[in-house]
Protein backbone atom coordinates (compact mmCIF):
# COMPACT_ATOMS: atom_id res chain seq x y z
CA UNK A 1 0.00 0.00 0.00
CA UNK A 2 1.47 3.45 -0.70
CA UNK A 3 1.96 5.82 1.85
CA UNK A 4 -1.01 8.37 0.02
CA UNK A 5 -3.58 5.05 0.49
CA UNK A 6 -2.28 4.90 4.17
CA UNK A 7 -2.98 8.27 5.09
CA UNK A 8 -6.45 7.99 4.06
CA UNK A 9 -7.01 4.81 5.76
CA UNK A 10 -5.95 7.05 8.93
CA UNK A 11 -7.92 9.83 7.88
CA UNK A 12 -11.13 8.12 7.58
CA UNK A 13 -10.36 5.77 10.84
CA UNK A 14 -10.26 9.39 12.96
CA UNK A 15 -13.63 10.90 10.89
CA UNK A 16 -15.42 7.11 12.14
CA UNK A 17 -14.00 7.89 15.65
CA UNK A 18 -14.94 10.80 15.58
CA UNK A 19 -18.21 10.27 14.26
CA UNK A 20 -18.48 7.34 17.03
CA UNK A 21 -17.38 9.98 19.88
CA UNK A 22 -20.35 12.71 19.07
CA UNK A 23 -22.74 10.04 18.84
CA UNK A 24 -22.04 8.96 22.02
CA UNK A 25 -21.86 12.23 23.58
CA UNK A 26 -25.65 12.93 21.85
CA UNK A 27 -26.62 9.88 23.27
CA UNK A 28 -25.64 10.61 27.07
CA UNK A 29 -27.62 13.81 26.74
CA UNK A 30 -30.95 11.74 26.18
CA UNK A 31 -32.56 11.15 29.18
CA UNK A 32 -36.35 9.80 30.43
CA UNK A 33 -37.94 10.56 33.24
CA UNK A 34 -41.27 9.55 34.55
CA UNK A 35 -43.82 11.77 36.72
CA UNK A 36 -46.54 10.13 39.08
CA UNK A 37 -48.88 12.78 39.97
CA UNK A 38 -52.25 13.20 41.75
CA UNK A 39 -54.21 16.34 42.85
CA UNK A 40 -56.92 17.11 45.47
CA UNK A 41 -57.18 13.77 47.50
CA UNK A 42 -59.47 15.38 49.75
CA UNK A 43 -58.41 12.70 52.49
CA UNK A 44 -60.04 10.00 50.68
CA UNK A 45 -57.45 8.02 52.06
CA UNK A 46 -59.43 4.54 51.97
CA UNK A 47 -61.51 2.86 48.57
CA UNK A 48 -64.78 4.30 48.46
CA UNK A 49 -67.61 3.60 45.67
CA UNK A 50 -67.25 3.94 42.13
CA UNK A 51 -69.95 6.10 42.02
CA UNK A 52 -70.13 6.32 37.61
CA UNK A 53 -70.52 2.54 37.45
CA UNK A 54 -74.40 1.93 37.22
CA UNK A 55 -73.63 -1.86 38.38
CA UNK A 56 -74.56 -3.02 42.08
CA UNK A 57 -72.45 -3.17 44.32
CA UNK A 58 -70.42 -1.09 42.44
CA UNK A 59 -66.55 -1.29 42.59
CA UNK A 60 -64.37 0.13 45.07
CA UNK A 61 -61.75 2.41 43.97
CA UNK A 62 -58.99 5.11 45.89
CA UNK A 63 -57.19 5.08 48.40
CA UNK A 64 -53.13 5.28 49.51
CA UNK A 65 -53.34 1.43 50.01
CA UNK A 66 -54.07 1.14 46.03
CA UNK A 67 -51.78 4.11 45.07
CA UNK A 68 -48.76 2.56 47.17
CA UNK A 69 -48.99 -0.52 45.47
CA UNK A 70 -49.05 1.24 41.74
CA UNK A 71 -46.21 3.71 43.13
CA UNK A 72 -44.25 1.44 43.99
CA UNK A 73 -44.91 -1.49 40.81
CA UNK A 74 -44.45 1.84 38.70
CA UNK A 75 -40.81 2.58 40.21
CA UNK A 76 -39.88 -0.99 40.35
CA UNK A 77 -39.39 -1.07 36.40
CA UNK A 78 -39.43 2.75 36.10
CA UNK A 79 -36.16 3.78 38.80
CA UNK A 80 -36.06 7.57 37.15
CA UNK A 81 -40.15 8.31 39.09
CA UNK A 82 -41.03 11.44 40.44
CA UNK A 83 -44.07 11.48 42.82
CA UNK A 84 -45.49 14.55 43.15
CA UNK A 85 -49.28 16.33 44.18
CA UNK A 86 -51.41 19.48 43.24
CA UNK A 87 -53.34 20.46 46.41
CA UNK A 88 -56.37 19.97 48.42
CA UNK A 89 -55.07 16.78 50.50
CA UNK A 90 -57.25 18.06 53.09
CA UNK A 91 -61.05 18.15 53.87
CA UNK A 92 -63.52 15.36 52.97
CA UNK A 93 -63.32 12.88 55.40
CA UNK A 94 -63.30 12.35 59.60
CA UNK A 95 -59.79 11.89 58.96
CA UNK A 96 -59.01 15.62 58.63
CA UNK A 97 -59.98 16.22 62.40
CA UNK A 98 -58.00 14.02 63.97
CA UNK A 99 -54.62 15.55 65.65
CA UNK A 100 -51.41 13.62 64.74
CA UNK A 101 -47.73 15.46 65.69
CA UNK A 102 -49.23 18.13 66.30
CA UNK A 103 -51.50 18.71 63.38
CA UNK A 104 -55.15 17.93 62.60
CA UNK A 105 -55.15 15.65 59.19
CA UNK A 106 -51.31 15.13 60.31
CA UNK A 107 -51.81 11.40 59.05
CA UNK A 108 -52.19 12.10 55.66
CA UNK A 109 -49.12 13.72 55.51
CA UNK A 110 -46.94 10.78 57.20
CA UNK A 111 -48.97 8.61 54.69
CA UNK A 112 -47.80 10.54 51.81
CA UNK A 113 -44.33 10.14 53.49
CA UNK A 114 -44.46 6.27 53.62
CA UNK A 115 -45.69 6.29 49.99
CA UNK A 116 -42.50 8.22 48.88
CA UNK A 117 -43.86 11.72 47.49
CA UNK A 118 -41.60 13.84 46.14
CA UNK A 119 -42.90 17.39 46.42
CA UNK A 120 -46.52 19.11 46.56
CA UNK A 121 -48.03 22.71 46.15
CA UNK A 122 -50.73 23.61 48.44
CA UNK A 123 -54.17 23.90 47.51
CA UNK A 124 -57.35 26.05 49.03
CA UNK A 125 -58.81 23.57 51.30
CA UNK A 126 -55.02 22.64 52.99
CA UNK A 127 -56.22 26.22 54.72
CA UNK A 128 -59.62 25.21 55.72
CA UNK A 129 -58.46 24.68 59.44
CA UNK A 130 -56.27 27.29 59.86
CA UNK A 131 -52.62 29.02 58.97
CA UNK A 132 -50.94 27.52 61.86
CA UNK A 133 -52.18 24.18 61.56
CA UNK A 134 -51.34 24.12 57.85
CA UNK A 135 -47.66 24.55 58.99
CA UNK A 136 -47.95 21.76 61.24
CA UNK A 137 -48.84 19.76 58.16
CA UNK A 138 -45.94 20.95 56.53
CA UNK A 139 -43.73 19.72 59.35
CA UNK A 140 -44.71 16.23 59.13
CA UNK A 141 -44.25 16.26 55.72
CA UNK A 142 -40.55 14.74 54.06
CA UNK A 143 -41.09 16.49 50.96
CA UNK A 144 -41.18 20.05 49.84
CA UNK A 145 -44.01 21.77 50.35
CA UNK A 146 -44.11 24.76 46.87
CA UNK A 147 -45.89 27.58 46.19
CA UNK A 148 -43.88 30.96 45.09
CA UNK A 149 -46.67 32.99 45.01
CA UNK A 150 -48.29 32.90 48.59
CA UNK A 151 -46.55 35.51 50.71
CA UNK A 152 -47.33 37.64 53.22
CA UNK A 153 -47.37 41.30 53.70
CA UNK A 154 -43.84 41.27 53.91
CA UNK A 155 -43.17 39.20 50.95
CA UNK A 156 -42.11 36.65 53.26
CA UNK A 157 -43.61 32.76 52.84
CA UNK A 158 -46.30 32.22 55.55
CA UNK A 159 -46.79 28.66 55.83
CA UNK A 160 -43.15 27.06 55.76
CA UNK A 161 -43.73 27.07 51.61
CA UNK A 162 -41.00 27.25 49.25
CA UNK A 163 -41.34 28.75 46.27
CA UNK A 164 -39.42 26.41 44.46
CA UNK A 165 -37.17 22.99 44.84
CA UNK A 166 -34.24 21.50 42.68
CA UNK A 167 -34.55 17.73 42.32
CA UNK A 168 -31.92 15.53 40.66
CA UNK A 169 -33.68 11.97 38.69
CA UNK A 170 -32.90 9.98 36.47
CA UNK A 171 -29.36 12.12 35.66
CA UNK A 172 -31.82 15.65 35.34
CA UNK A 173 -32.26 18.46 37.20
CA UNK A 174 -35.77 19.03 37.83
CA UNK A 175 -36.91 22.28 39.12
CA UNK A 176 -40.33 22.24 40.53
CA UNK A 177 -41.86 25.30 41.09
CA UNK A 178 -45.36 25.65 42.94
CA UNK A 179 -48.35 28.28 42.18
CA UNK A 180 -51.95 28.61 43.92
CA UNK A 181 -54.84 30.37 42.23
CA UNK A 182 -55.71 33.80 43.07
CA UNK A 183 -58.80 32.97 43.42
CA UNK A 184 -58.31 32.02 47.06
CA UNK A 185 -59.77 34.73 48.39
CA UNK A 186 -62.92 33.36 47.39
CA UNK A 187 -62.06 29.57 48.28
CA UNK A 188 -61.66 29.63 52.08
CA UNK A 189 -63.11 31.58 55.40
CA UNK A 190 -61.07 34.83 55.03
CA UNK A 191 -60.26 34.66 58.92
CA UNK A 192 -57.81 31.88 57.73
CA UNK A 193 -56.08 33.79 55.62
CA UNK A 194 -55.44 36.86 57.34
CA UNK A 195 -52.03 38.42 56.10
CA UNK A 196 -51.94 36.35 53.01
CA UNK A 197 -51.32 37.55 49.48
CA UNK A 198 -51.53 35.87 46.14
CA UNK A 199 -49.04 36.95 43.50
CA UNK A 200 -50.46 36.72 39.92
CA UNK A 201 -49.14 33.14 39.06
CA UNK A 202 -47.99 34.07 35.18
CA UNK A 203 -45.46 36.76 36.50
CA UNK A 204 -44.22 34.96 39.30
CA UNK A 205 -43.46 31.86 36.90
CA UNK A 206 -41.48 34.25 34.76
CA UNK A 207 -39.39 35.21 36.91
CA UNK A 208 -38.74 32.19 38.53
CA UNK A 209 -38.27 30.59 35.09
CA UNK A 210 -35.37 33.36 34.35
CA UNK A 211 -33.79 32.15 37.44
CA UNK A 212 -33.59 28.56 37.11
CA UNK A 213 -33.72 27.70 33.44
CA UNK A 214 -29.88 28.12 33.08
CA UNK A 215 -29.67 25.66 36.14
CA UNK A 216 -31.96 22.55 35.18
CA UNK A 217 -32.46 20.67 32.43
CA UNK A 218 -36.48 20.43 33.08
CA UNK A 219 -38.94 23.23 34.45
CA UNK A 220 -42.34 21.90 36.00
CA UNK A 221 -44.92 23.72 37.58
CA UNK A 222 -46.80 22.43 40.14
CA UNK A 223 -50.28 24.79 40.35
CA UNK A 224 -53.58 24.37 42.21
CA UNK A 225 -55.37 26.73 39.94
CA UNK A 226 -57.64 24.22 36.99
CA UNK A 227 -57.12 23.47 34.04
CA UNK A 228 -58.31 26.60 32.01
CA UNK A 229 -55.57 29.05 34.24
CA UNK A 230 -53.19 26.02 33.67
CA UNK A 231 -53.69 26.94 29.68
CA UNK A 232 -53.17 30.80 30.42
CA UNK A 233 -49.87 30.20 32.35
CA UNK A 234 -48.39 28.06 29.59
CA UNK A 235 -49.69 30.88 26.77
CA UNK A 236 -47.97 33.82 29.25
CA UNK A 237 -44.43 31.57 29.98
CA UNK A 238 -41.74 30.57 27.96
CA UNK A 239 -39.51 28.25 29.14
CA UNK A 240 -41.83 25.77 31.27
CA UNK A 241 -42.03 21.76 30.13
CA UNK A 242 -44.70 20.62 32.37
CA UNK A 243 -47.82 21.55 34.13
CA UNK A 244 -49.03 19.35 36.70
CA UNK A 245 -52.03 20.71 37.43
CA UNK A 246 -55.01 20.42 40.44
CA UNK A 247 -58.07 22.35 41.51
CA UNK A 248 -60.63 21.83 38.64
CA UNK A 249 -60.95 18.06 39.45
CA UNK A 250 -60.06 17.31 35.62
CA UNK A 251 -59.60 13.79 34.53
CA UNK A 252 -56.78 14.44 31.49
CA UNK A 253 -56.48 11.10 30.39
CA UNK A 254 -54.53 12.53 27.64
CA UNK A 255 -52.09 15.49 28.15
CA UNK A 256 -52.37 18.62 26.92
CA UNK A 257 -50.05 20.61 25.27
CA UNK A 258 -50.32 24.08 25.06
CA UNK A 259 -47.29 26.46 23.64
CA UNK A 260 -45.14 23.42 23.80
CA UNK A 261 -45.98 22.71 27.81
CA UNK A 262 -47.85 19.47 28.49
CA UNK A 263 -50.57 20.09 31.11
CA UNK A 264 -51.97 17.18 33.04
CA UNK A 265 -54.18 16.74 35.92
CA UNK A 266 -55.61 13.48 37.73
CA UNK A 267 -59.19 13.78 38.42
CA UNK A 268 -60.02 14.16 42.29
CA UNK A 269 -60.40 11.95 45.88
CA UNK A 270 -57.52 9.58 44.63
CA UNK A 271 -59.04 7.65 41.99
CA UNK A 272 -56.65 8.09 39.30
CA UNK A 273 -52.72 7.94 39.19
CA UNK A 274 -51.19 10.49 36.60
CA UNK A 275 -48.10 8.74 34.27
CA UNK A 276 -46.29 11.08 32.26
CA UNK A 277 -43.24 9.84 30.65
CA UNK A 278 -40.76 12.54 29.05
CA UNK A 279 -38.17 12.00 27.00
CA UNK A 280 -35.88 14.98 27.54
CA UNK A 281 -32.42 15.88 24.99
CA UNK A 282 -30.57 19.30 25.36
CA UNK A 283 -33.08 20.33 28.29
CA UNK A 284 -36.14 19.99 25.63
CA UNK A 285 -38.78 18.09 26.04
CA UNK A 286 -38.83 15.73 22.95
CA UNK A 287 -41.48 13.21 23.46
CA UNK A 288 -44.04 12.87 26.11
CA UNK A 289 -46.82 10.18 26.64
CA UNK A 290 -49.35 10.37 29.44
CA UNK A 291 -52.35 8.52 30.94
CA UNK A 292 -54.60 7.59 34.03
CA UNK A 293 -54.37 4.44 36.21
CA UNK A 294 -57.12 3.87 37.90
CA UNK A 295 -56.94 2.63 41.53
CA UNK A 296 -59.33 0.13 41.41
CA UNK A 297 -58.68 -1.44 45.08
CA UNK A 298 -56.90 -4.63 44.96
CA UNK A 299 -58.50 -7.29 47.41
CA UNK A 300 -55.39 -9.98 47.99
CA UNK A 301 -52.90 -6.61 48.56
CA UNK A 302 -50.16 -7.79 50.57
CA UNK A 303 -50.00 -5.96 53.96
CA UNK A 304 -47.71 -3.38 54.16
CA UNK A 305 -46.70 -1.08 57.33
CA UNK A 306 -48.33 1.70 55.73
CA UNK A 307 -51.72 -0.42 55.58
CA UNK A 308 -51.45 -1.26 58.85
CA UNK A 309 -51.00 1.74 59.50
CA UNK A 310 -54.30 2.82 57.40
CA UNK A 311 -56.20 0.23 59.41
CA UNK A 312 -55.57 1.59 62.79
CA UNK A 313 -56.67 5.01 61.36
CA UNK A 314 -59.82 3.79 60.19
CA UNK A 315 -60.88 1.64 63.03
CA UNK A 316 -60.67 5.13 65.31
CA UNK A 317 -63.10 6.74 62.67
CA UNK A 318 -65.30 3.93 62.41
CA UNK A 319 -65.25 3.93 66.10
CA UNK A 320 -67.08 7.09 66.55
CA UNK A 321 -68.53 7.95 63.27
CA UNK A 322 -70.15 4.70 62.23
CA UNK A 323 -72.99 5.57 64.47
CA UNK A 324 -76.54 5.83 62.72
CA UNK A 325 -78.03 9.42 64.14
CA UNK A 326 -81.17 9.23 61.98
CA UNK A 327 -83.15 7.67 58.58
CA UNK A 328 -83.64 9.29 55.73
CA UNK A 329 -86.91 8.64 54.07
CA UNK A 330 -85.54 10.16 50.38
CA UNK A 331 -82.62 10.53 49.08
CA UNK A 332 -80.31 13.65 50.17
CA UNK A 333 -79.36 15.09 46.38
CA UNK A 334 -77.36 18.26 45.70
CA UNK A 335 -79.05 20.30 43.06
CA UNK A 336 -78.53 23.95 42.03
CA UNK A 337 -81.84 24.96 42.37
CA UNK A 338 -84.05 23.97 45.31
CA UNK A 339 -82.84 20.74 47.11
CA UNK A 340 -84.27 18.61 50.06
CA UNK A 341 -81.22 18.66 51.36
CA UNK A 342 -80.90 22.28 51.64
CA UNK A 343 -83.96 22.86 52.95
CA UNK A 344 -82.59 20.27 55.59
CA UNK A 345 -79.65 22.00 56.22
CA UNK A 346 -80.64 25.92 56.01
CA UNK A 347 -83.91 24.87 58.39
CA UNK A 348 -81.12 23.61 60.90
CA UNK A 349 -79.19 26.48 60.51
CA UNK A 350 -82.04 28.84 61.28
CA UNK A 351 -83.09 26.73 63.90
CA UNK A 352 -80.10 26.74 65.49
CA UNK A 353 -79.34 30.22 65.75
CA UNK A 354 -82.55 31.63 66.38
CA UNK A 355 -82.57 33.46 63.32
CA UNK A 356 -85.92 34.17 61.30
CA UNK A 357 -83.83 33.11 57.29
CA UNK A 358 -81.24 31.20 56.56
CA UNK A 359 -78.82 30.93 53.59
CA UNK A 360 -76.33 28.38 52.47
CA UNK A 361 -74.35 28.00 49.73
CA UNK A 362 -74.86 25.52 47.10
CA UNK A 363 -71.07 23.84 46.36
CA UNK A 364 -70.67 23.71 50.34
CA UNK A 365 -73.31 20.72 50.19
CA UNK A 366 -70.69 18.23 48.98
CA UNK A 367 -72.02 14.56 48.71
CA UNK A 368 -75.23 13.11 48.20
CA UNK A 369 -77.17 10.37 50.57
CA UNK A 370 -79.04 7.35 49.80
CA UNK A 371 -82.19 6.93 51.44
CA UNK A 372 -81.66 4.64 54.54
CA UNK A 373 -79.64 4.67 57.67
CA UNK A 374 -77.63 8.36 57.90
CA UNK A 375 -74.36 8.00 59.98
CA UNK A 376 -72.26 10.35 61.40
CA UNK A 377 -69.13 10.00 58.66
CA UNK A 378 -71.78 10.43 56.36
CA UNK A 379 -73.13 13.78 57.85
CA UNK A 380 -69.26 14.77 57.73
CA UNK A 381 -68.96 14.18 54.19
CA UNK A 382 -71.98 16.11 53.30
CA UNK A 383 -70.30 18.80 55.51
CA UNK A 384 -66.91 18.89 55.71
CA UNK A 385 -65.71 22.34 56.56
CA UNK A 386 -65.42 23.76 59.45
CA UNK A 387 -67.56 26.56 59.10
CA UNK A 388 -69.29 28.69 61.74
CA UNK A 389 -72.39 29.27 62.01
CA UNK A 390 -73.08 32.95 61.90
CA UNK A 391 -75.86 35.46 62.25
CA UNK A 392 -76.29 38.63 61.01
CA UNK A 393 -78.90 41.51 60.03
CA UNK A 394 -80.78 42.52 56.74
CA UNK A 395 -83.42 44.81 56.22
CA UNK A 396 -86.82 43.48 54.37
CA UNK A 397 -85.92 46.02 51.71
CA UNK A 398 -82.09 44.13 51.66
CA UNK A 399 -83.90 40.81 51.54
CA UNK A 400 -86.40 41.89 49.04
CA UNK A 401 -83.38 42.61 46.65
CA UNK A 402 -81.56 38.85 47.79
CA UNK A 403 -84.52 37.10 46.04
CA UNK A 404 -84.72 39.34 42.95
CA UNK A 405 -81.07 38.26 42.97
CA UNK A 406 -81.80 34.47 43.10
CA UNK A 407 -84.59 34.99 40.73
CA UNK A 408 -82.53 36.40 37.89
CA UNK A 409 -80.53 33.59 38.28
CA UNK A 410 -77.32 34.81 39.74
CA UNK A 411 -77.53 33.04 43.53
CA UNK A 412 -76.59 29.46 43.61
CA UNK A 413 -78.33 29.07 47.22
CA UNK A 414 -80.13 27.06 49.61
CA UNK A 415 -82.99 29.32 51.77
CA UNK A 416 -84.86 28.91 54.97
CA UNK A 417 -87.59 31.01 56.37
CA UNK A 418 -88.62 32.54 52.83
CA UNK A 419 -91.26 31.78 51.20
CA UNK A 420 -92.00 33.60 47.24
CA UNK A 421 -94.49 33.73 44.71
CA UNK A 422 -93.10 35.46 41.16
CA UNK A 423 -94.21 36.02 37.83
CA UNK A 424 -92.46 36.74 34.43
CA UNK A 425 -93.36 40.13 33.26
CA UNK A 426 -93.29 41.71 29.62
CA UNK A 427 -90.17 42.78 28.90
CA UNK A 428 -87.76 40.42 30.75
CA UNK A 429 -88.70 41.45 33.93
CA UNK A 430 -89.46 39.46 36.56
CA UNK A 431 -92.06 40.70 39.71
CA UNK A 432 -92.31 39.27 42.84
CA UNK A 433 -96.40 38.71 43.76
CA UNK A 434 -95.90 37.67 47.19
CA UNK A 435 -92.93 38.04 49.56
CA UNK A 436 -93.21 36.20 52.90
CA UNK A 437 -90.69 35.96 56.06
CA UNK A 438 -91.70 33.41 58.39
CA UNK A 439 -95.09 33.38 56.81
CA UNK A 440 -95.95 36.39 57.37
CA UNK A 441 -95.73 39.30 54.79
CA UNK A 442 -92.72 41.12 54.36
CA UNK A 443 -92.00 44.82 55.94
CA UNK A 444 -89.55 46.59 54.13
CA UNK A 445 -88.11 48.65 57.25
CA UNK A 446 -88.26 46.14 59.44
CA UNK A 447 -84.97 44.42 60.28
CA UNK A 448 -84.45 40.30 59.96
CA UNK A 449 -81.76 37.82 62.41
CA UNK A 450 -80.30 35.85 59.25
CA UNK A 451 -77.63 32.73 59.61
CA UNK A 452 -75.36 31.50 57.54
CA UNK A 453 -71.49 30.29 57.42
CA UNK A 454 -68.75 32.48 58.37
CA UNK A 455 -67.53 31.75 54.70
CA UNK A 456 -70.94 32.35 53.33
CA UNK A 457 -70.56 35.48 55.34
CA UNK A 458 -67.62 36.35 53.87
CA UNK A 459 -68.15 35.58 49.87
CA UNK A 460 -71.78 36.99 50.79
CA UNK A 461 -71.73 39.86 47.38
CA UNK A 462 -71.52 36.93 45.23
CA UNK A 463 -73.76 35.04 46.58
CA UNK A 464 -76.45 37.30 47.62
CA UNK A 465 -75.51 40.78 46.08
CA UNK A 466 -75.13 42.52 49.61
CA UNK A 467 -72.41 42.95 51.79
CA UNK A 468 -72.86 42.02 55.27
CA UNK A 469 -72.13 44.39 58.32
CA UNK A 470 -71.45 43.48 61.75
CA UNK A 471 -71.49 39.33 61.66
CA UNK A 472 -71.85 37.57 65.37
CA UNK A 473 -69.83 34.70 65.22
CA UNK A 474 -71.42 31.69 67.04
CA UNK A 475 -70.02 29.06 69.63
CA UNK A 476 -70.91 26.02 67.09
CA UNK A 477 -69.89 24.68 63.59
CA UNK A 478 -72.48 23.95 60.80
CA UNK A 479 -72.37 20.50 61.28
CA UNK A 480 -72.68 20.78 64.83
CA UNK A 481 -76.00 22.38 64.08
CA UNK A 482 -76.91 20.01 61.53
CA UNK A 483 -76.08 16.93 63.44
CA UNK A 484 -78.43 18.00 66.18
CA UNK A 485 -81.02 18.70 63.93
CA UNK A 486 -80.57 15.02 62.39
CA UNK A 487 -80.32 13.22 65.89
CA UNK A 488 -83.21 15.22 66.72
CA UNK A 489 -85.59 14.69 63.92
CA UNK A 490 -84.23 10.75 63.82
CA UNK A 491 -86.53 10.20 60.54
CA UNK A 492 -85.75 12.44 58.00
CA UNK A 493 -88.08 13.41 55.35
CA UNK A 494 -86.40 16.31 53.30
CA UNK A 495 -89.12 17.62 50.22
CA UNK A 496 -88.67 20.58 47.45
CA UNK A 497 -91.25 22.57 48.57
CA UNK A 498 -90.93 25.84 46.18
CA UNK A 499 -89.81 28.18 48.07
CA UNK A 500 -89.14 30.72 45.54
CA UNK A 501 -91.67 29.73 42.83
CA UNK A 502 -92.92 30.99 39.76
CA UNK A 503 -96.19 31.21 39.20
CA UNK A 504 -98.53 32.67 36.12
Amino acid sequence: MVPRDRFLLRVVAALTLVQLVVLSLSSAQLKTITILHTNDIHASFVPHEAFWIRDTPKPMVGGFRELEFIVDSIRKVKPATLLLDAGDVMTGNPITDMPYAGAEGGTLFEMMNRVGYDAWCIGNHDFDISQENLVGLTKIAKFPTLSANIVNDKSEFPVNNSPYAVIERGGLRIGIIGLMTQGLYNLVNQNNLVGIRVLSPVETARKLIDKLDAETDLLIAVTHQGVEDDSILAEGTTGLDVIVGGHSHTRLRKPRLINGVVIVQAGSNCENLGELELTVEDDQVTHYDGKLVQLWAGKDRPATPLSQFIDSIQGKIDEEYSEVIATLKQDWTRKDEESGIGNFITDAQREAAGAQVAFTNNRGIRRNVSAGPLTKRDLFEVLPFRNVLTTFQLSGKQLRDVVAYYIEGRAYIQTSGIACEWKQAPGGKQDIVSLKIGGKPIEDEKMYVCAASDYFVGEAKRYIGVEIETPVFLKQTMFDAVERAARTAKVISSHIEHRIKQVE
